[in-house]
């Protein structure tokens, strides 16, 4: 993506758009529910890890909702030099969970963690403007490839949300499980279609609402927890005790930051193409800074690393609201939902396949948003299809086989274990090889495009042809079968 001026009007941007208190709640609390169980998984598994006892797990799920709701009303509404202002939900970024368990597990504890993320955060806020500078390096050819990628890195999320969600359950992968998830796919597939403008919109929140109210019919949904546990409780800061701060740990976090800022980046360019608005390198960099400050307090309440989420981006996509003030709305929902954990109890409700039927709708639509990117591209004498090809190729090792860089050394793993990071990296480098470096390029185009270009003919060949006219053995006929004479070109004879 090119470099744009963002010196027209704010009222022009489409995202700036406020739809009313009740819309933005509304479409606010279907962005809630479309993040929600990815928010939680990260605490779900760290404080596992850390053999913290449930009501201790519970305070980690409380601190990275209302974390993860300031970072979410930063980053859309903004303060100067922080936050794009753009529709996009922030929450705990699953990039970290591999390098917290192994500190966790090392015997550094969540006091390490979190010093971790601090460090790493603030080295990461230092270099912001470095990436910020990246942006054009983005044109369609790399956004395409990378929003593509982001959709089909999603699916396999999906698919397990769709199975049950936990491998460990024993009713994971079972027919009521993926039935619900196909129930809940059919009533988004169908209210978009029947519905009108406003129920299309909301076809997600209302496929979520009745699939889990079907669920609760056939006995898959208990209820009866609700009201067990506090109603209201405050995050309290420096519950785990104070960060402390190992060079190891620190080290291993940054390369989980920079993870961050180029999937950030991804992000902020992909919402800003779905919704058609314009990005330039100073708006990344104040995206990219919301990102590392909250990544900077998150730890002080009990949280972890804050970045973008993926799947909303899916969610805005499909749904067209381009409103930035829908996603602070779920700010404000996120926020309230750590301040209350039995709002957090109703929503963790919602079964897990009900959020896999919705959940291929909102991938695939990310993915499709970035084939409609690709298809902006030209693909004539030059490496374009090759880029992609390679690109998309290479990002989608990691998810057809999650152990393919087991062997290759931490800090490699790392980075290149994130499919989008992956496809990132290479597109850009790629990019930067055949199309910015054009040192030893073919004057001809590649031998991929050669074999897929399309077949075309002068207007004036088809003036000459007639209804029904057709070719057999070289020879031309009409529609009564009668073999029309070809004369010879008079170009042709003469140069003979």
């Amino acid at each position: 993506m090119d470099i744009k001026s963002t010196s027209q009007p704010l009222l022009e941007r489409p995202e700036d758009e406020n739809l009313g208190t009740v819309a933005n709640i509304t479409y606010g609390f279907q962005h809630v529910l479309t993040m929600y169980g990815g928010i939680i998984a990260v605490p779900l598994i760290v404080g596992q890890a850390a053999g913290l006892v449930p009501a201790e797990i519970g305070l980690l799920i409380a601190a990275s909702l209302f974390v993860g709701g300031l970072a979410t009303l930063l980053q859309t509404l903004g303060l100067p030099f922080f936050g794009c202002q753009l529709p996009l939900v922030q929450g705990v970024s699953f990039a970290s969970v591999a390098t917290i368990v192994a500190i966790v597990t090392a015997g550094g504890g969540l006091p390490s963690v979190f010093g971790a993320v601090i460090a790493a955060s603030i080295l990461g806020l230092l270099i912001t403007p470095v990436f910020s500078m990246i942006i054009k390096f983005f044109p369609p050819l790399v956004t395409g490839a990378v929003i593509t990628t982001i959709g089909l890195t999603l699916m396999p999320v999906a698919a397990r949300w769709s199975m049950g969600g936990n491998s460990n359950n024993p009713d994971f992968g079972s027919m009521a499980n993926i039935g619900l998830a196909a129930f809940t796919l059919a009533l988004v597939l169908l209210l978009s279609k029947l519905g009108s403008a406003a129920i299309s919109r909301l076809s997600i929140l209302l496929a979520m609402v009745i699939g889990t109210f079907a669920a609760w019919a056939v006995g898959m949904v208990d209820f009866s927890g609700l009201m067990t546990g506090p109603i209201f409780a405050f995050p309290t800061p420096i519950y785990f005790g104070m960060p402390t701060f190992e060079i190891a740990a620190i080290i291993s976090m940054f390369i989980v930051v920079l993870v961050i800022l180029v999937e950030t980046s991804a992000d902020i360019l992909a919402v800003g193409d779905i919704i058609d608005t314009e990005i330039d390198s100073r708006r990344l960099g104040d995206g990219l800074r919301a990102d590392m400050i909250s990544s900077i307090v998150a730890p002080f309440f009990g949280s972890f690393t804050q970045s973008a989420f993926a799947q909303n981006v899916g969610l805005v996509a499909v749904t067209n609201v381009k409103s930035r003030f829908v996603v602070a709305a779920a700010g404000v929902i996120l926020v309230t939902l750590g301040l209350l954990p039995i709002m957090g109890r109703v929503i963790a409700t919602v079964p897990t396949a009900v959020l896999g039927g919705a959940g291929i709708v909102l991938f695939g639509t990310v993915a499709a948003s970035g084939i409609r990117t690709l298809a902006q591209v030209s693909y004539e004498n030059n490496m374009n299809l090759i880029i992609v090809a390679t690109s998309i190729g290479f990002g989608m090792l990691p998810i057809a086989a999650p152990s393919f860089y087991d062997q290759f050394p931490d800090w490699f793993a790392t980075i290149f274990h994130s499919g989008i990071s992956s496809t990132a990296i290479m597109a850009i480098l790629l990019n930067l090889l055949f199309n910015h470096l054009k040192i030893g390029n073919s004057d001809q185009q590649s031998v991929f495009v050669a074999g897929t270009e399309i077949r075309t003919v002068r207007p004036d060949i088809i003036v000459d042809l007639n209804e029904g006219d057709y070719f057999v053995e070289g020879k031309l006929f009409d529609c009564d079968g009668q073999e029309v004479p070809v004369e010879p070109d008079q170009r042709q004879v003469a140069h003979h």
